[in-house]
This record gives C-alpha cells, sequence and structure tokens, in this order.
C-alpha cells in the first residue's frame, strides 16, 4: 500500500506539462542596416504608396518604419528572434506607423509573401539561395533587393555600390525582378 501513495503523489508530476521544445535559433546575427543604406535600398526598389514591402529578418524594423514613413506603404516584418521582435513592434509604434505595419514573429523561410511587391534582404547569401523558392512564387514584376550578398545563381537586373555616411563602408545592392533570371552568380 505504501507504494500506491508514493505513485499517487508522483502522479501530477509525471501529468505536467515537460519542458517546450527549444526555440529555433536564428540562422544570422542582427547587424543593423545604417539608415541611408535602407533609404537607398528602398529608392533601389522604387518602392511607392501602392507597394507592400516584406523585410525578411526585419531585426529593429528600422526599413519598415522608413517604408511606411517616406512612401505611405504597407510593410511586414518577419523576425525570428523574439527581442528583435519586441524592438521592432516598439519602434512600429514609436513612429506611429502601427496602422501600416506589423511585425510577424517567424522564420523568414516561412514568410507568407502573397500580395508582397518589394522584399527586402540582409541575410547572408546562403539563406538568399534558399528563399529562391519563395522568392519564385512571388507575382511578376515584384522586385528584391539585397543588401550586401547577392542571390546564388540569380542574375540582378542592377547592382548599385553605396557607401555609408555612418560608417564610410561601401555595400553592394543587388535588385531582382520577378521572375527571377538564372545566369550563375551575380558579381560587385
Amino acid at each position: 500500500m505504501p507504494r500506491l501513495v508514493a505513485l499517487i503523489a508522483l502522479l501530477p508530476l509525471a501529468a505536467a506539462d515537460p519542458d517546450p521544445p527549444p526555440r529555433p535559433r536564428p540562422a544570422v546575427v542582427f547587424a543593423p542596416t545604417p539608415r541611408d543604406v535602407v533609404t537607398k535600398m528602398l529608392e533601389l526598389a522604387a518602392v511607392t504608396r501602392d507597394d507592400v514591402v516584406a523585410d525578411l529578418g526585419c531585426g529593429d524594423g528600422r526599413i519598415l518604419v522608413a517604408a511606411a514613413n517616406r512612401y505611405g506603404c504597407k510593410a511586414v516584418g518577419y523576425e525570428l528572434d523574439p527581442e528583435y521582435v519586441k524592438k521592432a513592434r516598439a519602434a512600429v509604434e514609436a513612429a506611429g506607423v502601427g496602422k501600416l505595419v506589423r511585425v510577424v514573429e517567424a522564420d523568414l523561410l516561412t514568410a507568407d509573401l502573397t500580395g508582397v511587391t518589394v522584399v527586402t534582404l540582409y541575410v547572408g547569401a546562403t539563406l538568399n539561395a534558399k528563399l529562391v523558392p519563395r522568392l519564385h512564387g512571388m507575382k511578376a514584376g515584384a522586385r528584391v533587393v539585397s543588401h550586401s550578398f547577392p542571390i546564388p545563381g540569380v542574375r540582378p537586373d542592377r547592382v548599385v555600390r553605396v557607401a555609408s555616411a555612418d560608417d564610410g563602408v561601401g555595400r553592394s545592392l543587388y535588385l531582382y525582378t520577378v521572375p527571377l533570371t538564372g545566369a550563375g552568380p551575380a558579381r560587385p
């Protein structure tokens, strides 16, 4: 009988939910795009009020806020790191563009690009390559701008070199239009 009491006493512990599975870790470390480079990215994509901008790996939300403030367009950011999701949402609120911008806590590889007309990226060539099938699924005429990293195996429409006044570092910006055109790796 004492064994039965001991087992009954342990039942609540056994029935408790196990620890939740570990959260996926971001594949890249956040490195902010200088604000003047953000401006050039949006200009290169020829963003208008009618566009929907998606920033994949939106970090602190600066591209989303800039697009909504400057062009009055809708924007959505996908970010996996919960701390940066909070920062991005706070930036959206502080800028007063909450009616135009939303920040989704999700892996950028699962981003819903339905209705998106402009995608911005600063995630590295490896993730850019993984995104190609999702980018191919966008409507013809959608634009993709990648900061510093080309999309492997895809020919850009334009490559623009910019130097940020913030740090003097030269960067390449790669502009692509859907449907993406394969022609080997892009060169800066």
